[in-house]
């Protein structure tokens, strides 16, 4: 299903459906009420994929990360523990409880090593996906911080701080080796933060050479020098990206989840991500504030952080799946 000028609604676009409640084994995320596991059927030797499945009660997600393989990783802004889930099934454990302040964005790398942006704790971690053991940690902030998205290059990982107008890097040594400490990178041009969350989301542009930031409060994004951090404005005409989260670049489109919209804004870039036009705005029924996205054999993921709910030890979350055309 192809992005359309109007928002559209996803909800029943499958025709092959099948309900089937979550498996309520050891280890396993507690069922949503009202809300059991959507299956997708292929095959009787096949895995079904579910299209939503639940966290645990009470996780308050926010991040999501995918790979190698169909592993789904999920961080709680409530206490910082990683959730692993195999999307094959929509089961999965915790596999590393938190240091008690939130893991917000994650990436992961091909050798196994999930990055967490560690929002108000104005940290960062670098986690082992097989062990869920924490490899490195670093502090990027003392003070007020709210360290909220991470990207990862070839030679270095960059979280943003929505709070303080700076990226903090961790720069690669030989073989992906982690650094001993993160490097400052004041952002500076036509980036002015303001009032409220400012830098979000950030993505590579489709060249490679440069870094594209979403600043969530006045719904502007920018081309960031990584290097010297001065920040260009992209050219998206009357265009208004307020309420960016996280962002995923697919070849020269860029996915924007713009969060209390229950909205993902596709945006087609040009190579050095100068302008952009839109292609369309994609929702759905299922959609609770979603705060970022990640993709996986043709489906855009996302957990629905539910910020309009007020959270408890019960509240129930969940991540839901939507074509990706």
């Amino acid at each position: 299903m192809s992005y359309m000028k109007v928002a559209v609604v996803l909800a029943g676009f499958l025709s092959v459906l099948v309900g089937a409640p979550a498996a309520a084994a050891a280890g396993t995320a507690p069922e949503r009420a009202g809300a059991s596991a959507t299956l997708v059927s292929t095959s009787a030797s096949k895995p079904a994929y579910p299209t939503r499945f639940p966290l645990p009660a009470g996780f308050q997600p926010e991040g999501i990360a995918i790979g190698p393989g169909p592993a789904a990783y999920f961080g709680s802004r409530a206490t910082g523990a990683i959730y692993r889930a195999d999307l094959r099934t929509g089961h999965g454990r915790i596999i590393n409880p938190g240091p008690g302040t939130p893991s917000l964005g994650l990436k992961v790398d091909p050798r196994g090593r999930l990055f967490v942006a560690g929002g108000t704790g104005g940290d960062a971690r670098v986690i082992d996906t097989r062990s869920g053991k924490v490899l490195a940690s670093y502090r990027l902030a003392t003070g007020t911080a709210f360290v909220n998205d991470v990207l990862l290059t070839r030679d270095a990982a960059y979280f943003t701080d929505s709070a303080n107008p700076v990226l903090y890097k961790l720069p690669f040594g030989r073989g992906g080796a982690l650094p001993k400490e993160a490097v400052k990178v004041p952002l500076s041009g036509d980036i002015v933060y303001t009032t409220g969350n400012n830098a979000n989301g950030i993505a590579p542009t489709p060249d490679g050479k440069a870094l594209l930031v979403v600043q969530s409060n006045t719904g502007k994004l920018f081309r960031v020098n990584p290097k010297t951090g001065v920040a260009t404005l992209v050219d998206i005409g009357t265009e208004s990206l307020v309420n960016g989260d996280g962002l995923l670049l697919k070849g020269r489109v860029l996915h924007v989840v713009q969060n209390r919209l229950n909205t993902v804004t596709a945006l087609h870039l040009d190579r050095a991500a100068t302008s952009g036009t839109l292609i369309g705005r994609l929702t759905d029924s299922r959609f609770d504030v979603p705060t970022t996205v990640a993709s996986f054999r043709g489906r855009l993921y996302l957990p629905n952080a539910r910020f309009t709910t007020t959270p408890s030890p019960t509240t129930t979350y969940d991540v839901v799946a939507v074509p990706l055309h």
